[in-house]
């Protein structure tokens, strides 16, 4: 993916992350706005690790957002790209993702 359409796509991880969020878990949410809205990126080497960290978020009971991709610029339709994970404590996702290398 170009830098402008993995920004995009990051863009509707956090949107769907939030939203989904504010359902979830409210709390969360406002905990995470009122402490800075942190957001780290990291790199997933495959699509099956993005949907291991996904199971392992979903096992541990961390808020999520999957972004399947449409399909109508550079990527085939339903693709995943990116995953995003919280709003949660940093150390919550330490465990599992702590491994990926910072984008």
């Amino acid at each position: 993916m170009t830098a402008g359409k993995t920004s995009a796509q990051c863009s509707h991880a956090t949107l769907g992350a939030y939203k989904r969020g504010m359902r979830r878990s409210p709390g969360a949410v406002k905990a995470w706005e009122y402490t800075g809205q942190a957001k780290i990126a990291v790199k997933c080497p495959t699509e099956a690790e993005l949907h291991s960290l996904r199971d392992a978020a979903a096992q541990r009971g961390v808020n999520f957002y999957l972004v399947q991709d449409a399909g109508h610029t550079q990527i085939a339709p339903g693709s995943k790209t990116v995953l995003a994970l919280g709003p949660a404590p940093v150390s919550v996702f330490d465990d599992f993702t702590g491994h990926l290398k910072l984008y």
